[in-house]
């Protein structure tokens, strides 16, 4: 779990103070990857006090985190500085979140991000970092994995060691999040929260989180219960719950299709969620039903036919990502899973797609 947390409207004022203890010494930079939307706001990139050898990478959120993206700021890092950096700042949403998992902890593992992928494969601890998200839902600042796309397979960096030692959630820095994102960032922790409250590992501790973050969706999608700070609010304590949710059981058939989406269409998270949520009536036919009346709420329109032209190759690729993850596949239908999985079965769902 996440040992320090500062939640409050503001709180990012306070980045100056919680880093500067944990400073090793004047040639041991804070390191901050920043989500490039940023580049040039002052009132964001103002707060953030650089000193000594500190640097600030603005870095595009536009497509998912990849192996070779993290090698190569690990490696930019070891190149740049003699010593070791003081610590990892994330700044930004689930993309700019995993990559400063992701780089903490390859700055003090040997090897290649890629052969981090799995489960409890991380031996050594990561050096400190920080979790500040500017957009909620992901629970990418809670959680203990980092997605990535590698060479074969989109998986998480899946460890004790992943996640963050401090976060801030301040919700002032989801402000200017536009509402197509804000939806299905908003989906992707409702989903979080189905996937953990109908699935196989659930526990006393996982529903306690999964109930209040799926009341907390119900709050702000269905009943817009608040002001627009009361709503930004509650959907970052959401992505929190519902990333604690997950923590301590796992997320089920959405994610394991998404990750096929986003491994050979490079789809993004959150809309690849919505996109294949939207036709599993079979597995959570209530959560779907309810899903498809925010979408009508929000006005929101999702892509179609994005699957129409792939090749059966490609169709075989998307499937062989999806019926890698094992644990997904046994949370959401049991032990017994591969009686109802298919390779036919994924094909007629990406169709739909």
């Amino acid at each position: 779990m996440v040992s320090r947390v500062v939640f409050g409207r503001g709180s990012f004022n306070q980045l100056s103070d919680i880093l500067e203890p944990k400073r090793l010494n004047v040639k041991a930079p804070f390191i901050y990857l920043v989500d490039d939307v940023f580049k040039g706001n002052a009132w964001l990139t103002s707060r953030i006090s650089l000193a000594y050898e500190d640097q600030l990478l603005f870095i595009s959120a536009d497509k998912e985190p990849t192996t070779s993206q993290v090698d190569a700021l690990v490696e930019d890092i070891i190149l740049t500085y003699k010593d070791r950096p003081s610590g990892i700042i994330g700044i930004g949403g689930g993309t700019l979140l995993d990559l400063a998992k992701a780089v903490s902890i390859m700055l003090t593992n040997k090897g290649e991000s890629k052969d981090y992928q799995g489960w409890d494969l991380v031996k050594s601890p990561a050096i400190y970092h920080v979790g500040i998200p500017t957009i909620s839902g992901t629970g990418s600042e809670v959680s203990r994995t980092t997605v990535l796309t590698g060479p074969k397979r989109k998986l998480g960096i899946n460890s004790d060691y992943t996640p963050f030692d401090q976060v801030i959630l301040d919700p002032e820095l989801t402000k200017d999040v536009p509402t197509d994102q804000w939806f299905y960032t908003g989906m992707d922790c409702f989903i979080h929260c189905v996937e953990s409250l109908k699935g196989t590992y659930l526990n006393a501790f996982s529903q306690s989180y999964g109930e209040k973050a799926y009341d907390l969706c119900k709050e702000i999608f269905v009943e817009a219960n608040g002001s627009k700070e009361a709503l930004q609010d509650k959907l970052m304590m959401a992505s929190w719950h519902g990333g604690m949710s997950i923590a301590y059981s796992q997320v089920g058939v959405a994610h394991a299709l998404s990750y096929g989406l986003g491994y050979l269409l490079g789809t993004k998270h959150g809309i690849g969620n919505c996109i294949v949520f939207d036709h599993l009536e079979e597995f959570y036919p209530e959560d779907v039903a309810l899903f498809k009346h925010m979408k009508t709420i929000h006005n929101i329109k999702l892509p179609q036919g994005i699957c129409a032209q792939l090749a059966d190759d490609e169709f075989d690729t998307m499937i062989n990502v999806a019926l890698g993850l094992e644990p997904l596949w046994e949370n959401a239908l049991g032990k017994n899973w591969k009686q109802t999985i298919t390779r036919e079965k994924l094909r007629t769902l990406y169709e739909k797609m």
